[in-house]
This record gives C-alpha cells, sequence and structure tokens, in this order.
C-alpha cells in the first residue's frame, strides 16, 4: 500500500509530541582536546596519503565505488547504499588538502545522486545525502543541494510505520516481504530527517526521527550494551517479534559495524535533540564496544562469533567507531572515549592503510562487508575511507568538519 506523505506525517505527528527544533544551531561549544604529538603526526601522515591516493585514483573514476576485488573498486552506476560515501570522501580531502579539484569531482560526483531523491525503496537516504548534498550546501551555499536532500527526506517518511513507530528497511512500499524489518544502521539515516526539519520549520521530520530513535532503544540494545543486526515487528499491528540477523552471526551476537551505527547515530540523535535517553543509550553501546575490543585495536567483524577475537577483522566498524567516539567524547565530556577514539584512529591508520600495495585503489584495507554471506571478505569499502578521513579531521580540523557535517548541538 502506498501511503502519501501528507498521511505519514499526519500520523507521525498525532504520535509523537513535537520535538523542539533549533532554529540557528550553535557551534560546536567544545574547546579543542590536546592531541598527543605522535598521535598527531600519524594522523596527519594518514590523511597525506589518502589525499595523495585519490588525487591518483579520483580522475578515473566516473561511477560509485562499491568495494574491492583485487584491490580494484567495482562501481554501481546508481549509488547502490553507499553512493554518498564517494563524493563525501572527496569533500574531505578537499578540506584537508584544499585542492579545488576535489571540490569540482565531489560535485560532479553527487549530481549523480539527483534520481535517488526520489527513491522511496530505501532506508539508506540519509547515507546517500548526506556526506554529498547536505554536505555540497554547507560548504557552497547553493540551494540546489538543499533542496535535493529536503526531497530525500520526503522520500525517506514514506517508510515511516506509525503503528509499530519505525522506519522499514528493506523493500519496496509495496512489497509484503521485510515490511516489519528494522535494522540498527538506521539510525545513521535520521539525521537527514532532523536537518530537513531545520530547514523546513516542520517538525515531523524530526518527530518520525525521534520516534523511530525511541523504538530502536527500546528493542535493540541489550542489558550489556550489545545489539543485534535486526528486529522484527508485525507490520500491521506494530507488535514486537524478535531480533534476528543478516549480515551478523547470529540474533544473539553484536556485528560490530552495526554497534558501530548505533554509537554514532544515538549520539547525532542526542545532539539534534538535547534528549539525554539518547545519550545514556549512546553510552551503553560505546562501553561495550569499548570493552570487546582487541588489543590491537582493530574490530572483529562480529564480537561474539565463536573465533573472536582471533576473527576476521572489519576496519570499517574501527572508522565508524571512532567517530561515534569522537563525538560522544564532546557530548559527554568524558575523555576517554576521545582517547579511544585516538587509539582506533591510530591503529587503522598504522595497520590497514594500503600503503605496501602500488595496485591498490583505496585507502583502508581489511574491511568486510557480509561475512555469513562470503561478501567481501578482508576487502576495502567505501565507507572505510569516508569515515577515516572524517575521524582524523575531526581530530585535526574540528572547525572545517563541522562546516561540512555540523558538529552543532542544540
Amino acid at each position: 500500500m502506498t501511503v502519501s506523505r501528507r498521511t505519514v506525517l499526519t500520523a507521525a505527528a498525532a504520535s509523537t509530541a513535537s520535538t523542539a527544533l533549533s532554529t540557528a544551531p550553535t557551534p560546536a561549544a567544545a574547546a579543542p582536546v590536546p592531541t598527543p604529538t605522535s598521535t598527531e603526526r600519524t594522523l596527519r601522515a594518514a590523511a597525506d596519503y589518502a589525499v595523495e591516493k585519490l588525487r591518483t585514483v579520483a580522475p578515473n573514476i566516473t561511477a560509485f565505488p562499491v568495494g574491492t576485488k583485487f584491490e580494484k573498486w567495482t562501481y554501481s552506476t546508481n549509488g547502490d547504499w553507499v553512493g554518498g560515501f564517494w563524493p563525501g570522501t572527496l569533500w574531505m580531502a578537499w578540506l584537508h588538502s584544499g585542492e579545488e579539484t576535489f571540490q569540482t569531482s565531489a560535485l560532479a560526483s553527487a549530481r549523480k545522486l539527483a534520481p535517488r531523491q526520489y527513491d522511496t525503496g530505501t532506508h539508506d537516504l540519509g547515507f546517500l545525502f548526506s556526506p554529498s548534498w547536505v554536505t555540497a550546501w554547507r560548504l557552497t551555499g547553493d540551494d540546489t543541494w538543499r533542496a535535493g536532500a529536503v526531497q530525500a527526506a520526503d522520500s525517506l517518511v514514506q517508510r515511516y510505520n506509525p503503528r509499530g513507530r519505525f522506519i522499514r528497511a528493506w523493500g519496496a512500499l509495496g512489497d509484503p516481504k521485510n515490511a516489519g524489518r528494522v535494522i540498527i544502521d538506521t539510525m545513521m539515516n535520521l539525521d537527514l530527517l532532523a536537518f530537513a526539519s531545520g530547514q523546513t520549520g516542520d517538525p515531523t521530520y524530526l518527530d518520525i526521527a525521534v520516534a523511530h530513535a525511541r523504538t530502536a532503544q527500546r528493542v535493540f540494545p541489550r542489558p550489556d550494551g550489545s545489539t543485534p543486526h535486526v528486529f522484527d515487528f508485525d507490520p500491521e499491528t506494530g507488535a514486537e517479534i524478535g531480533p534476528n540477523t543478516v549480515q551478523g552471526y547470529s540474533p544473539t551476537s553484536c556485528w560490530s559495524r552495526g554497534q558501530a551505527w548505533g554509537i554514532y547515530g544515538f549520539t547525532t540523535m542526542y545532539r539534534r535533540t538535547g534528549h539525554a535517553e539518547f545519550l545514556a543509550t549512546a553510552r551503553r553501546l560505546a562501553d561495550f564496544a569499548v570493552g570487546a575490543l582487541t588489543p590491537d585495536h582493530v574490530p572483529v567483524w562480529d564480537y561474539r562469533a565463536p573465533q573472536q577475537p582471533y576473527d576476521i577483522k572489519d576496519a570499517s566498524a574501527g572508522a565508524i567507531m571512532a567517530c561515534g567516539l569522537l563525538d560522544l567524547s564532546a557530548a559527554t565530556g568524558r575523555k576517554t572515549y576521545r582517547e579511544v577514539a585516538l587509539r582506533l584512529l591510530t591503529a587503522l591508520a598504522e595497520t590497514c592503510l594500503t600503503r605496501n600495495s602500488a595496485r591498490a585503489e583505496a585507502v583502508v584495507a581489511r574491511c568486510t562487508r557480509n561475512r555469513p554471506a562470503e561478501d567481501g571478505i578482508e576487502i576495502s569499502l567505501p565507507y572505510a575511507d569516508y569515515y577515516l578521513l572524517e575521524g582524523i579531521l575531526r581530530v585535526l580540523r574540528p572547525r572545517d568538519v563541522d562546516r561540512a557535517i555540523d558538529l552543532s548541538s542544540v
């Protein structure tokens, strides 16, 4: 059944108390925290390496990288769910280097995502449009990018189920398969809705984001702070069915990249709303993940798979987690989260870059896309490159990153 935007927004407004908006977000207020000189040197060298790699590879890329095969990028023409990360990575390279060619390439790449702003068949519109179109608007002021991102938010709210108060993850709106399936990844797509409320003055986008986040914080975290990848609902009644997984080892395990999405996503929702419950949830997830890290500070692909802690790694989980922990440290004032984030970024910079391969086209190696499906084991992934650079620049150039992705809080 196709639901109109008006119906979705009305239902959400009726079921969720309107969330206060900040009409003029304040800049990130926290004073810069000193970084050890040796750490800063390591991170700067990694960022320089990334820029050098991108300078060589970017001129030959005409589609969206989705993962590597034999160290060379494979592509999607429409962006799949990862299309926003390539222009986002180019934006990060521009912020670090100041080279205009990166800005030009970022804009050209982002334009190719234009048809996706009308895509109601995926929850991944935040991944697609936040690091590409929202960032383009913030850095250029061109209203085309702002309007497209708001249209993408309009498409995303079509996936809201008011009975269960969740945003459906997968499947076309009229397809009953997966109609009640919610995944932890969606926490990272909610900021697009916060952006749309801030730009339009319509609080209902953010109301939907808050409703979904409250549902997620009720059903995903276990008592110890770990999370499953999936939680299923009856789409007709909204009744809970239970945890499940697709990319984790089992419904009772803890897929490390999903845990990282949760840390970052709940912290972002706290920053956008000021709701302490989201910050508390982010801390629970972070404390579990920090405790589950191996001494080398490169996460295994699943913290509860039978072969951990000696299992296959996922460097992308480490990069995402580092960004989330830096955010969480700023939100809580707890330096320990920042210290772990720096150890994560340092470990990635020292042990996971592609420096030893002349043929490699990506920056970060040792990533795992989908271990249960034997899809993309120990390869490179575009979001690893993006979040590594975001994390490093959060440390080296926090004001520049704030210009690009908005580190402010209400």
